[in-house]
């Protein structure tokens, strides 16, 4: 058995494949795999059992949980060249995609015949489907729409040794068996390869309005939110910025939207659907249920240009303060009515621990993503205290109901803090799982589980 054609070792292959988004950590892996079929997915895979080389899956590779570093070395296996829509089923509202299709790619051709796939990570642009499904990505529409899982109905896969395998139906109902769809959505890579996918896809809304509200404080801002659902509007979106994330943004574009300043905290409130009117009428009420809140100020996107340019503040802030130095990105998610309880602990863990955050995110669905900043802070502290730090803000959140990460997955870096959230037991019943789909541990070793 030969090594497989489209193995590449080169070194500045193996330092291009050796990290992703997460903070700043490089292992490098012994080679790069580019398969351009799933026959020669299916060779790599075969070889690499073979010899026990591990396997890392990649996509866009824009994770933030560290969840394609080949931790232990190994071949990446690069799905980017996957990258075809091989059908868009406009009776059926289906599309079948390869893994290695760009998000963003996908949007666009699905609303030139007028569907829609709803999930939108900020990463759409550089983002793949498979990535999204590895790590059951959401994004903005999240509250409204769901998250990625709620979009796939098959897929199709190897395990570690090559054997080919199909889940899930291209029904909308299917209660036939173990749902293993489900368990490979989030899976990180873990499980098995993900090369194709069954997409639902829905109508394409017509219209959109949105709106920027400005509020004296950060905790204002996130009572508005309940309040706002609470009178029966489901906005498509509803998107938080303390004030440093606006400046860090408006900083990194090079220009400045509108006068902010004044306001701790900021919500972006986006309505859709097929009729204007109405839509004039919500973005009306959620106006008014925001000034009751104690808004200060709202206003109001009145052309495509004015909102793309409000989105496209708010999709920049992961890059913009990643561009600013090193920082731990922690994609914190609780119930709604205790996002006001998570912002103030934050910062008083940023107070006793002496870092400084930024916070923002997709808080309609109870996502908060704190940015804790390095700045100055010594070596010592950044890897032994500020670790100390995030256990207890993940105490804090596993102890209101929430969860280790919303979006990003464990991957890497969050590993050690799952006993926060699971029993022996039931860590111990998701190893075997991971035992029974792969036996020699050698598909994206490292992740998930504490040491």
């Amino acid at each position: 058995m030969r090594v497989p054609d489209c193995i590449d070792d080169r070194p500045e292959t193996r330092e291009a494949y050796s990290h992703d988004w997460t903070e700043d950590l490089r292992f490098l892996p012994d080679a790069v795999a580019f398969p351009e079929s799933p026959e020669e997915i299916q060779t790599v895979l075969r070889y690499a059992y073979a010899h026990d080389i591990p396997i890392i899956p990649a996509g866009g590779r824009t994770g933030l949980s560290g969840g394609m570093l080949p931790v232990q070395g190994g071949w990446v296996l690069s799905l980017e060249k996957l990258n075809h829509i091989l059908d868009i089923d406009t009776t059926n509202f289906q599309a079948h995609v390869e893994a290695g299709v760009i998000t963003e790619a996908l949007h666009r051709a699905v609303e030139a015949v007028g569907l829609f796939y709803p999930p939108d990570p900020s990463s759409r642009g550089s983002s793949t489907i498979g990535g999204n499904i590895a790590h059951n990505a959401g994004g903005v529409r999240t509250i409204k729409y769901g998250t990625t899982r709620e979009y796939i109905l098959a897929l199709e896969a190897f395990l570690p040794d090559g054997t080919p395998i199909r889940t899930g139906s291209h029904t909308l109902k299917n209660s036939t068996g173990y749902n293993l769809t489900h368990l490979l959505v989030g899976s990180e890579g873990t499980l098995a390869v993900i090369h194709r996918a069954t997409l639902k896809l829905l109508p394409k809304p017509q219209h959109r309005r949105t709106l920027l509200m400005g509020f004296p404080d950060m905790g204002a801002a996130l009572r508005a939110v309940v309040t706002i659902l609470r009178q029966g509007i489901l906005p498509c979106a509803i998107e938080f910025m303390e004030q440093d994330a606006v400046r860090f943004g408006e900083a990194y574009l090079g220009e400045k939207l509108y006068d902010t300043s004044s306001y701790g905290g900021l919500l972006l409130i986006e309505v859709d659907g097929n009729y204007p009117d109405k839509l004039e009428e919500e973005a009306a009420h959620i106006e008014e249920i925001a000034y009751q809140e104690g808004a200060r100020q709202s206003w109001y996107a009145t052309t495509d240009t004015e909102r793309e340019k409000l989105w496209r503040l708010r999709r920049c802030l992961g890059i913009a303060v990643k561009s600013s130095g090193p920082y731990k990105e922690e994609d914190t998610v609780v119930p709604r009515s205790h996002l006001p309880a998570l912002l103030t602990e934050v910062k008083r863990l940023g107070r006793q621990y002496g870092f400084r955050s930024v916070c923002y995110g997709h808080v309609g669905d109870g996502n908060l993503h704190v940015n804790i900043l390095r700045e100055n802070l010594p070596d010592s502290v950044w890897q032994e205290v500020i670790p100390q730090a995030v256990e207890e803000l993940f105490r804090f959140v596993v102890a209101h109901n929430g969860a280790l990460s919303g979006e990003h997955g464990i991957g890497w870096v969050q590993r050690r803090y799952m006993r926060i959230q699971f029993t022996e037991a039931e860590l111990s019943l998701m190893r075997r799982l991971k035992t029974a789909f792969d036996p020699k541990g050698l598909l994206n070793p490292g992740k998930l589980f504490p040491a």
